[in-house]
């Protein structure tokens, strides 16, 4: 018997471009051929960015209506489509959610420290939040250090985000130059978890968790994170090398490497709609 593990694709991020790599996803219709690619490479998710047309990050509801289309018409309903959310310091809390808003999407990234920066913004976050859950739009909160694993739990104490319809991303290290991660960046995070989820008396596997990681060790970070019965984001967003060190030549690839190690232990990626069973 295998074990099944959700398995989400970042093709791209806010910032890089084709500079980067020319493999790396940018228009509605690179982006479309990418995600056709990652589901047959074992994706049940895309985590989506768009660009303006001039390539820099963008939340405006038009780029993402283009992205979402493209996106709809390789792959259909065969893999869940999550928006982000990511200011880039850009964008305001204010806007972030009116994007949400205007699209009324499948699911969405949100980070707790951009929509909920501090005390003045938490009435609007909150009431955010509870609209997500009343629309049925699976939510995944990221988390970028064990303080905002705090924070998530002290919501959840609160009431103001409720079990079900969502789950988190653990966010091993930083976006910075030269970044990269380690399976051990891991264990903060799961020490901090099951603090939380003590403090509320849920047991750990009642609100599904996933990682993303920096640099050569991604697909290594991503196995650690499988075998403690999470699940794992991969992609050029955070890493454009396979573990050898050498560059991945594009997103199935750098799935592949995560793949390769998880098969032989009984370990596979499950599909778009075993994913949205289990965030539901």
């Amino acid at each position: 018997m295998t074990r099944p593990y959700a398995l989400a694709v970042a093709p791209n991020g806010a910032r890089r471009t084709h500079a980067d790599h020319p493999a790396l996803p940018m228009t509605p219709t690179e982006l479309g051929e990418c995600a056709k690619a990652c589901l047959n490479a074992g994706a049940a998710m895309i985590h989506l960015h768009v660009r303006k047309a001039d390539g820099t990050h963008s939340l405006e509801v038009a780029d993402y209506a283009a992205g979402i289309a493209a996106v709809r018409r390789a792959v259909g309903d065969a893999l869940v489509l999550q928006v982000t959310t990511e200011a880039v310091g850009i964008y305001t809390p204010e806007q972030q959610i009116a994007t949400v808003h205007a699209l009324h999407p499948e699911a969405i990234s949100v980070a707790l420290r951009e929509v909920l920066p501090d005390a003045a913004h938490a009435s609007a976050a909150e009431a955010f939040f509870d609209w997500l859950w009343r629309e049925q739009i699976t939510t995944q909160y990221i988390l970028y250090d064990t303080e905002d694993v705090a924070h998530y739990w002290r919501l959840r104490a609160s009431g103001a985000i409720r079990p079900g319809r969502h789950w988190v991303l653990f966010v091993l290290g930083r976006y910075s130059k030269g970044q990269l991660s380690s399976p051990s960046d891991l264990l903060p995070f799961l020490a901090a978890w099951q603090a939380g989820a003590d403090g509320v008396g849920e047991a750990t596997d009642v609100t599904p968790w996933a990682m993303c990681a920096f640099g050569p060790r991604e697909a290594e970070c991503a196995l650690a994170a499988v075998l403690q019965g999470g699940h794992a984001r991969i992609g050029f967003e955070n890493n454009l090398y396979l573990p050898d060190g050498s560059v991945s030549p594009g997103n199935a690839a750098s799935l592949g490497a995560l793949t390769a190690a998880a098969t032989p232990l009984a370990l596979a990626p499950m599909t778009a709609d075993a994913l949205r069973e289990l965030t539901r």
